[in-house]
């Protein structure tokens, strides 16, 4: 069981981390919506923007300004999170590669090898909670935003919603939140169903046939004293 919870976590660590590393560097993260007067696709990414003719299928592709120079508020915290999460998120799986049963990493230290495990799961837990807080705040950003001109009957020709970016940093954050959720606490769960316990139990058992092999080895031999009272005896 222990086995399985480790290759469960670790594929969902896998394409958790791939995810939030797309959607950090892809440029969907806010698309024209179908109401939009614009025949072209429309896309804003973290670093750039793209346009993508609706007739001939030319994509034109303009990046900001350098990363110095000033952005909105949500743009740059967005950065900020995103990068973060891609860096605990794959140091969390290196270190889970590391943990697994089947890698030749410490093969006789099996509990050294569960506590990489569960380190791997914290850092994956706290990987999810920046690209989670980033993803969701920058969606929500996009959706107040398109509310509030239609509110006020402001209409700017073009409107914008979330697009498959702003998805897929959800999506590779709540799998990071839910690998890390197995590693630390299902897998804690069935610690003593692991290799370890058996590892322990097989020396536990070598040094118990050894003592018993010993004490029937051991005859103890009868003096010649002994043997003169023991013939005293049956006289």
């Amino acid at each position: 069981m222990r086995d399985l919870l480790q290759y469960v976590a670790c594929c969902l660590a896998f394409f958790s981390a791939g995810f939030l590393i797309v959607a950090t560097w892809t440029d969907c993260w806010m698309v024209n919506a179908d109401d939009s007067l614009e025949v072209s696709t429309k896309c804003r990414g973290l670093w750039w923007e793209c346009v993508t003719n609706a007739f001939d299928g030319i994509r034109t592709c303009d990046e900001y300004d350098s990363i110095l120079a000033e952005h909105p508020l949500k743009l740059v915290v967005t950065r900020a999170l995103m990068i973060t999460a891609n860096l605990l998120a794959a140091l969390g799986f290196l270190s889970l590669l590391l943990g697994l049963h089947c890698v030749k990493f410490l093969p006789n230290e099996p509990l050294i090898k569960f506590r990489i495990c569960f380190v791997a799961g914290i850092l994956l837990v706290i990987a999810g909670v920046p690209g989670i807080v980033g993803s969701v705040w920058y969606a929500i950003d996009v959706y107040v935003e398109r509310t509030s001109l239609v509110l006020h009957n402001i209409f700017l020709g073009i409107q914008y919603k979330f697009g498959w970016s702003c998805w897929l940093g959800m999506a590779g954050a709540l799998g990071c939140l839910l690998a890390g959720a197995v590693l630390t606490c299902c897998l804690y769960l069935f610690k003593d169903l692991g290799p370890e316990r058996s590892y322990a139990y097989s020396i536990r058992k070598a040094y118990s046939h050894a003592g018993v092999s010993m004490a029937k080895s051991y005859v103890p031999t009868r003096t010649e004293t002994a043997k003169m009272y023991a013939v005293d005896t049956r006289v």
